[in-house]
């Protein structure tokens, strides 16, 4: 064992630019990082900059480093789709060849509303691709008044719930979209996430979103390297929405965050615990907050601010401590739609005890992240896993 903790953090949506395939997937010319860069004077991450991110990938403004610091390579994803969860079930060596069905265009179909509306009692109204906020300022106070069920999706494979806490009750709502979760998993229906979405307020101008969200996910076709892992006796702990994701299974530890920011420090302070295993991070705000909402800027700030806690958690490490930079899809925030984008997307390896950083050049699959961490454990990949160690490149 190379390593006693490992911290992968996963840049929610922070791609560098398009795959072979990416038109396949209606996305020309995406490049997420790139853009931002490009549209952000003065754009301030020193600490991604001195472990080579500006080396790996061409930023406006940002000049790359003589001597980077950490191991950085791009990675391209081998299965089919650009969501959440493909993402990260292939960082943890999953080949997802089907993609998770999505109902952006037209909304969920009839026959599953009907039955939705059969088994919760109440009417579905919305039933379209909109904004979490902006659908509860045009629904809310029908929602309140007429005792319906605001249903709606986005550019992900998701179902998703509003329920108000006060008028509906947390339970109710949760209990609406466990009978959701069962409707979905016909096959002509299945989505990767049932979400509760509670909120509170009365009427226009005063609904706000609460931290009282739940996702109700699908959970891993298969055996994973979290599952091995926990098999083995090592800790596996999440931090934001990596529970999930994977349904809980493979982990030993879930940590709920309220934004990217609270995130960090969450790891951070994760760096006082002595453990050996995995610390496996999602920081979602880039994805949710600015990458789906087209806000440059946003996403921009939301880099710098992570940047800085970076510079903490990196003097936090010790010696027998790896951090793995990485992300599970693209979102660019310059391009048209809302939806994610097909990107390759970084992979920054760096510890306290690294001597040297340098480019180890293009990997074909997120699985290298999870192949990595198993190596490092001494644990075998599970049967059906793909992806191959990049532990002895540094």
């Amino acid at each position: 064992m190379r390593y006693k903790r490992i911290f992968t953090i996963v840049l929610d949506s922070l791609g560098i630019g398009p795959m072979a395939d990416s038109p396949a997937y209606g996305d020309i010319d995406v490049d997420t990082l790139g853009h931002i860069a490009q549209n952000r004077e003065n754009f301030q991450i020193p600490h991604l900059r001195r472990l080579g991110l500006a080396n790996l990938h061409n930023l406006q403004g940002v000049p790359p480093v003589s001597q980077p610091q950490a191991c950085f390579m791009r990675l391209g994803e081998r299965s089919c789709g650009k969501d959440t969860m493909t993402g990260h079930w292939e960082m943890m060596g999953l080949h997802v060849q089907e993609p998770f069905l999505t109902f952006t265009e037209h909304g969920f179909p009839k026959e599953l509303i009907s039955a939705l509306e059969q088994r919760t009692g109440r009417k579905i109204i919305g039933n379209k691709s909109a904004s979490g906020t902006e659908i509860l300022e045009e629904l809310g106070e029908q929602e309140i008044r007429d005792g319906s069920l605001i249903v709606y999706t986005s550019a992900d494979s998701v179902l998703q719930i509003c329920g108000n806490e006060e008028t509906m009750g947390l339970e109710n709502l949760y209990r609406y979209c466990q009978i959701a979760r069962e409707l979905t998993m016909k096959s002509e229906w299945k989505v990767g996430r049932v979400i509760a979405r509670p909120y509170i307020g009365q009427r226009k101008g005063e609904f706000r979103r609460t931290s009282n969200r739940h996702d109700y996910a699908l959970k891993p076709f298969g055996k994973t390297v979290l599952d091995v892992l926990k098999e083995s006796g090592l800790e596996v702990i999440s931090v934001g929405k990596i529970y999930d994701i994977f349904d809980g299974q493979g982990l030993t530890e879930s940590n709920p965050s309220k934004s990217s920011v609270h995130g960090m420090e969450q790891t951070i302070e994760l760096t006082e615990r002595d453990f050996t295993g995995l610390c496996f991070t999602n920081l979602v705000d880039f994805d949710a907050l600015w990458g789906h909402r087209r806000d440059v800027q946003g996403y921009a700030m939301e880099l710098e601010r992570f940047d800085v806690l970076l510079g903490d958690l990196m003097k936090k490490l010790r010696k027998d401590d790896l951090l793995l930079l990485t992300a599970d899809h693209g979102n660019d925030p310059t391009y048209t739609g809302t939806d994610h984008t097909r990107e390759q997307t970084p992979l920054l390896a760096w510890s306290p005890s690294m001597r040297m950083g340098r480019d180890l050049g293009v990997c074909d699959t997120f699985a290298a992240v999870g192949a990595t961490i198993a190596e490092n454990f001494g644990v075998s990949m599970p049967k059906g896993c793909i992806g191959t160690s990049l532990l002895k490149e540094w």
